[in-house]
Parts: C-alpha cells; sequence; structure tokens
C-alpha cells in the first residue's frame, strides 16, 4: 500500500482544525497540523514530506507570508484560507505563491475538489 499524501494544515480554530482532519481523513490523506508560527515553521522544515499545505492566514499575523513563501520555495502547493476576500489578502497569496484563495465558509466539496486537483487525483 502507498504512503498517504501527506496535507499540512496551518489553522488555529479546533472545530475547523477537526472539520478538515475528519474530511481530508475520509479521503485517505495524512494530516500534519500547525495551530502556532512555530509549529508550522517546524513541519515545513520537514522538507520532502508535505504535498500541499492550507493556511487560514486571518489566524496568524504578517508574518505567516514568509512562511508561505518557504512553502512556494519548497514547491509546495498551498491554499490560503481567510475570513473575507480582501484586496491586500488576495495581492499578498498571489505575491507569494498561492495555488487558490478561498474564503471560510465554502463548501468542504469544493475544497475538496480543489485539493484532488492539485495533488492530480481523478475527482
Amino acid at each position: 500500500m502507498p504512503d498517504k499524501e501527506v496535507i499540512l494544515t496551518a489553522v488555529t480554530d479546533r472545530s475547523q482544525l477537526e472539520l478538515l482532519a475528519k474530511e481530508l481523513g475520509k479521503e485517505g490523506y495524512e494530516i500534519v497540523s500547525a495551530a502556532s508560527l512555530p509549529e508550522l515553521v517546524d513541519a515545513i522544515q520537514k522538507e520532502g514530506k508535505i504535498k500541499l499545505a492550507l493556511v487560514d492566514v486571518s489566524a496568524f499575523d504578517h508574518s505567516i507570508w514568509e512562511q508561505m513563501e518557504e512553502l512556494h520555495k519548497a514547491r509546495v502547493p498551498f491554499l490560503v484560507m481567510s475570513n473575507q476576500r480582501s484586496p491586500s489578502v488576495q495581492r499578498d497569496s498571489i505575491k507569494h505563491g498561492a495555488a487558490g484563495l478561498f474564503t471560510k465558509g465554502l463548501s468542504i466539496k469544493q475544497l475538496m475538489e480543489h485539493i484532488h486537483t492539485l495533488l492530480g487525483r481523478r475527482i
């Protein structure tokens, strides 16, 4: 049996994290969670393991973009989640190489479709 693809979730809201872990687990993904900036830095340094990252930028300060740059340099695609679609978040997401930007409240189905597409899975 092949190894599961690892998805990094950088989310501080416990209920959101549990929902993501449950849904991603049902789809056969392994989850690595980072609920703080130091945990995120540590997870990113485990190079080669992470296939995709989901990052709730609204839960972190502006220094989160430095970590997004590290993901981009490591060629790890990442999806940005935010409370609202503001021009500054949209601009920073593009600038730092995000593979997508989602506003919270999107359906799990839509998120899973985007994840499957990024990871080359058939829907």
